[in-house]
């Protein structure tokens, strides 16, 4: 299970989930999806996100066992 904090980090870089999609090379719906908590990143995708939003994976995604 993650929870995810990325909605909040992206709202206060004002972005919106179109442009966070486009920096990082993905769609908008992997950004929903990833909000949302249905979808699990990448390593490299965790951590393109964190340096843009300029967080830490840690702070952005919680994984729970």
């Amino acid at each position: 299970m993650m929870t995810t904090r990325l909605k909040e980090y992206r709202k206060k870089c004002n972005l919106k989930q179109a442009e966070l999609a486009e920096i990082v090379g993905v769609r908008r719906e992997t950004i929903g999806n990833l909000e949302r908590g249905k979808y699990n990143p990448s390593l490299r995708l965790a951590y393109d996100i964190s340096k843009v939003l300029g967080t830490t994976v840690e702070e952005l995604f919680v994984f729970e066992s």
